[in-house]
């Protein structure tokens, strides 16, 4: 008689390294418009990131600035020119965590993240859940972009804040 395997117990969050899977991920902004009548929404293609929570910094994520898409190719290419992300001498964006504390299934993280030459400190709650022995993660920031140096805005069309969305899959390493 055959028996069936016997799922393998999730690893523990606060005891595992875990990387997140670009393949089942997202990293997007949105950024108001037009004085607040439209938004424009974009994403990053290419980044890595881990989070251990034994380890400072906690959370660390790595984005390759180039790999910016709004699905408007001229758009792009301003974002990334020397008004925006300035990709030839400032190639990543990325955060750190200073602190991260998991209660349940909300993760509280504070942290800087810099881009195009500035810094900018972060505040935001994470939700973590288990799926088998993977992670779901959600975490959503608002950040002024001016205080990244981002502050090319004729007749002040683009407002702020800038959402940043990150959702998707963590795996252990």
């Amino acid at each position: 008689m055959a028996t069936s395997p016997v799922p393998a117990a999730a690893p523990a969050i606060e005891q595992t390294v875990w990387r997140i899977d670009p393949t089942r991920s997202s990293v997007e902004f949105e950024v108001p418009g037009f004085w607040g009548l439209t938004r424009v929404k974009g994403r990053f293609d290419r980044y890595e990131g881990t989070l251990d929570l034994h380890r400072t910094p906690a959370i660390t994520l790595t984005i390759d600035a180039d790999s910016l898409t709004t699905g408007n190719a001229r758009r792009d290419k301003h974002l990334r020119s020397d008004d925006f992300f300035g990709v030839g001498a400032h190639p990543h964006v990325v955060f750190a965590a200073d602190a991260a504390t998991l209660a349940g299934e909300q993760l509280e993280v504070r942290g800087t993240l810099h881009a195009g030459g500035g810094s900018e400190p972060l505040s935001l709650v994470a939700t973590l859940r288990q799926a088998g022995a993977e992670l779901e993660i959600e975490a959503m920031a608002e950040v002024d972009q001016r205080q990244l140096g981002m502050t090319f805005s004729p007749l002040g069309m683009i407002g702020t804040p800038t959402k940043l969305t990150v959702r998707g899959r963590l795996v252990s390493e």
